[in-house]
């Protein structure tokens, strides 16, 4: 019987297809619970794709085909039968541009909860309030939790979007260039949100900022061209990489 890991995610010679392109070619990375993983690379590398592949959000593009195993709880979701509802609430989603629900701001926290079946107003009373507190946002909106979320600024949004997706008590947060549509101010408070939200969650998270990449994550991916050319400690690839072609991009050479 083959071995796989049962905390964290595991992603094994993942390929993706648009058609007859093929985007990832072979990718194999492990996360570790509780840690940040940046993906970095030029634009065009696979970085988003990868990610999109985590959670099988590529299924929703018509001429995308996955093929490879990718594993969580001791289950590869590309496997036939997968729950794809009850995978996206292990894996959680943020993207790059804030896209809150047009309802207000406790709606949208307590929308996934009761979708899987909370009913129970203190319940979800509660889940509100403790996701607006860990997305460092509960001051700002606990005296408006009725008000349109769309209300909010582009930051308080993308803070938003964050609690929302922590609602379900997902395992593992995907997050696509989660602050490259934000002010310096509201990037700076979404990178110490992602700092505290690792005590707890895995978390993934797609950027082409190189010094966001060094601030926020544990571990750095290298893609290019679609493949991972080096995966190691941030410290490691941001001050002494293996591979030239990492060196060139961190220095600024290319991309």
């Amino acid at each position: 019987m083959q071995t796989v890991q049962t905390q964290g995610l595991s992603a094994k010679n993942v390929h993706v297809y648009y058609g007859e392109k093929e985007a990832i070619k072979g990718v194999s990375l492990d996360f570790a619970p509780r840690e940040v993983t940046a993906l970095i690379g030029p634009s065009g590398c696979g970085k988003s794709t990868f990610l999109r592949s985590l959670n099988r959000m590529n299924d929703t593009i018509d001429n995308a085909r996955v093929t490879g195993e990718i594993w969580i709880d001791g289950q590869n979701i590309n496997e036939p039968g997968v729950d794809v509802v009850l995978l996206r609430q292990k894996i959680g989603m943020v993207w790059q541009r804030p896209n809150p629900f047009h309802k207000s701001i406790y709606e949208n926290i307590a929308f996934g909860p009761r979708y899987h079946g909370i009913k129970n107003k203190k319940q979800l009373d509660h889940i509100v309030e403790d996701c607006l507190r860990k997305a460092a946002l509960w001051d700002e909106t606990k005296d408006r939790l009725h008000n349109s979320a769309l209300a909010l600024s582009g930051g308080q949004q993308q803070r938003l979007c964050i609690a929302r997706s922590i609602a379900v008590q997902p395992k593992i947060i995907l997050m696509d260039e989660p602050a490259s549509a934000l002010d310096p101010v509201s990037t700076a408070k979404v990178e110490e949100l992602i700092s505290e939200l690792k005590q707890d969650y895995t978390i993934v998270i797609v950027t082409h900022n190189m010094h966001q990449a060094a601030r926020v994550s544990d571990k750095t991916a290298f893609f290019y061209m679609g493949k991972v050319v080096e995966y190691d400690r941030t410290d490691k690839i941001f001050t002494n990489p293996s591979e030239k072609a990492t060196n060139d991009y961190i220095s600024g050479r290319f991309g």
